[in-house]
């Protein structure tokens, strides 16, 4: 059965880096060597595995994001979030991790981020780790 991580967002648009609560939900199973399914339960937010040593990194995808798929634009969505639905789908709901020696396999610099595109809100990720 599947977990979940709470994740409460301040930013409209932000990167949120929730790794110390992948690698808690990972160590709580037990599990040594496996694999990690991670999936965001909304469709304004997404999931992504970047760089979380320079802040500036998670900041400069914000930007880019907002000037690739800007807040205002030709969208018939009513709800003035339409932007969000197309970062989500560019970033992805989900992502698969490996599991190591009863840890998350990251590289040196990498987190594992919520991205949030219509903030904010409190976000829920089920988790769900097999060995």
């Amino acid at each position: 059965m599947a977990e979940r991580i709470r994740v409460r967002t301040r930013e409209r648009e932000e990167l949120v880096d929730i790794t110390p609560q992948v690698r808690e939900a990972v160590r709580a199973r037990g599990v040594a060597d496996g694999v990690v399914h991670l999936w965001a339960l909304h469709t304004t937010c997404a999931l992504t595995v970047n760089e979380g040593a320079d802040p500036d990194v998670a900041r400069d995808v914000v930007h880019t994001l907002r000037r690739l798929v800007p807040r205002e634009g030709d969208y018939r969505h009513g709800e003035g979030n339409s932007d969000s639905h197309v970062k989500t789908s560019l970033f992805g709901p989900g992502l698969t991790l490996l599991v190591e020696d009863g840890d998350l396999l990251l590289g040196t610099w990498q987190r594992v981020f919520l991205a949030e595109w219509d903030g904010p809100r409190t976000r829920e990720v089920a988790v769900l780790v097999r060995g």
